[in-house]
């Protein structure tokens, strides 16, 4: 399992490939659908965005309430389409990463091959584990949003598989289309 670090650069981006499982570390900002309206607002508005996007990763994530003597509550990712509609407008503006579950439409995914980047999956189901990856917790805005407001985590080893490579591979359509194929071999 190969280990990365943010923020990702470009080699990093474009050396990661569809079905690659990975250990990432670093900073990372969770966001999930109502701090993206958020963002989207301040882009209308030309205001500054609550964190630099060039090289970050975001996490689709609202942390549990976090129990006494942790870091953070169970975080696991949420379904990242929801987030389909606001994402091009981010990856044009420097995003290299975003972590959620399920897969990603074509629009995302024609623009992470125009700007390279990556969709990273986390493992649904197993946000106790993802728990234990964060090492510190820090509320950076829209605090009044709760579980949804945007978070800066550090994250050490946080296991990943790459979803969508930057190539436009798609580790959904590949796992289908191998099924397929192995279905029609099994009819022979």
């Amino acid at each position: 399992m190969r280990e990365i670090t943010t923020p990702l650069d470009r080699e990093t981006i474009l050396s990661l490939h569809a079905g690659e499982h990975v250990l990432l570390s670093g900073v990372i900002y969770t966001a999930r659908d109502a701090a993206h309206l958020r963002m989207m607002d301040c882009i209308r508005q030309g205001q500054e965005l609550p964190f630099q996007l060039s090289g970050q990763v975001i996490y689709y994530a609202g942390p549990s309430p976090t129990p006494p003597g942790a870091v953070v509550g169970s975080i696991g990712p949420t379904t990242s389409m929801r987030m389909d509609a606001m994402t091009p407008a981010l990856l044009e503006r420097g995003l290299a990463g975003m972590i959620g579950k399920g897969g990603r439409s074509e629009e995302v995914c024609r623009c992470m091959q125009e700007n390279p980047s990556v969709y990273f999956v986390a493992v649904g189901g197993a946000a106790a584990l993802g728990a234990q990856c964060v090492k510190h917790l820090e509320v950076i805005a829209w605090d009044d949003l709760g579980p949804e407001s945007v978070k800066k985590l550090e994250v050490e080893k946080l296991p990943l598989i790459v979803a969508v490579d930057a190539y436009g591979a798609d580790a959904f359509q590949e796992g289908q289309n191998a099924y397929l194929r192995q279905r029609g071999e099994m009819k022979k």
